[in-house]
């Protein structure tokens, strides 16, 4: 396997990480006090990426407790904004190493033609 693909193979697996990611934190968007998560992708010798999840824990927005009393509860601390932006990244990126396997493909089969 060339460089290029699996460099690109290893990025689209770290993106599906950041993507679940995402999706869990959207998910739990009106979950009392939950913290969201955070996909770091980083470089990996020789060629590729690699994913550490880490929790952020600043606190979420104080709300009304719903059972009639007068304590108060914590808001998840997710941002839909945020999570929104993050969905668009992780799509570009994504489609970007797609392109990337589509175009070394394309130029392995000119090779294989060129010496068939």
């Amino acid at each position: 396997m060339s460089n290029a693909i699996g460099a690109a193979l290893s990025a689209l697996g770290a993106f599906g990480k950041k993507l679940n990611v995402t999706a869990n934190n959207i998910a739990n968007v009106n979950t009392d006090g939950f913290k969201k998560s955070r996909a770091i992708l980083q470089d990996a010798d020789p060629s590729g990426v690699t994913v550490s999840i880490s929790q952020v824990d600043t606190p979420g927005f104080p709300v009304p407790a719903t059972d009639g009393t007068t304590e108060m509860k914590e808001s998840s601390n997710v941002d839909l904004g945020e999570e929104i932006i993050n969905l668009q990244i992780t799509k570009h990126a994504f489609n970007a190493n797609a392109k990337t396997i589509e175009a070394e493909e394309a130029m392995l089969g000119a090779i294989f033609d060129i010496f068939a």
